[in-house]
């Protein structure tokens, strides 16, 4: 990552910036926009920014938002990754692995027993994040292909954590749940 980019939380006159790298980021997508302005609003959701140093600029942002895992004997606050964004001017230089880095960080000191996404494998297995299917979690819509289904364990973890995730109600009203079409074909199930 370059030396003049720092993560920081997000602080309240940062929401316009926030949402214009998310919108970038997300060309194609422009509901993830929409989605991210409400989620941000779920009490415990954490909302973290990679600012370029030389003047506080919002370069990259991701979210941390509260999900429960319906394990057998309770229900077990976790914690969503979603979304993770840099600005396209800003990609490749490694402000998305600085980010997902203070993520982890975060949902570890906050006590959470697991990370979620869903995402590339490619991408996110280099950070740690592992096919949450083949440890016990079930994903919460079949249209979220095997692969792209992942968990990070965190220090809080222990082995009767595991069942469904169940989202927010705000991914369910964004209709935000899994893939469809050309990007649910990239992925393949083992």
């Amino acid at each position: 990552m370059t030396r003049d980019v720092r993560i920081r939380n997000e602080a309240p006159d940062d929401r316009a910036e926030v949402l214009a790298v998310i919108g970038a980021a997300f060309g194609t997508e422009p509901e993830v926009v929409a989605l991210w302005d409400e989620l941000r609003e779920i009490a415990g959701t954490q909302s973290l920014v990679a600012v370029d140093g030389a003047g506080d600029e919002v370069v990259g942002h991701v979210g941390l938002t509260p999900a429960w895992v319906d394990a057998p004997d309770r229900t077990v606050e976790v914690l969503v990754l979603s979304p993770l964004s840099v600005r396209p001017d800003r990609q490749g230089v490694g402000i998305g692995a600085a980010l997902v880095s203070a993520a982890h960080a975060r949902a570890d000191e906050l006590g959470s027993p697991a990370l979620f996404l869903e995402g590339d494998p490619a991408y996110y297995s280099r950070h740690g994040f592992r096919p949450a299917r083949g440890l016990g979690f079930t994903a919460p819509s079949v249209r979220i292909p095997g692969a792209a289904f992942q968990v990070m364990l965190l220090g809080a973890y222990e082995p009767s954590v595991a069942g469904a995730l169940v989202y927010p109600d705000v991914f369910w009203r964004h209709d935000a749940v899994g893939l469809r079409g050309e990007a649910l074909d990239r992925f393949t199930d083992d």
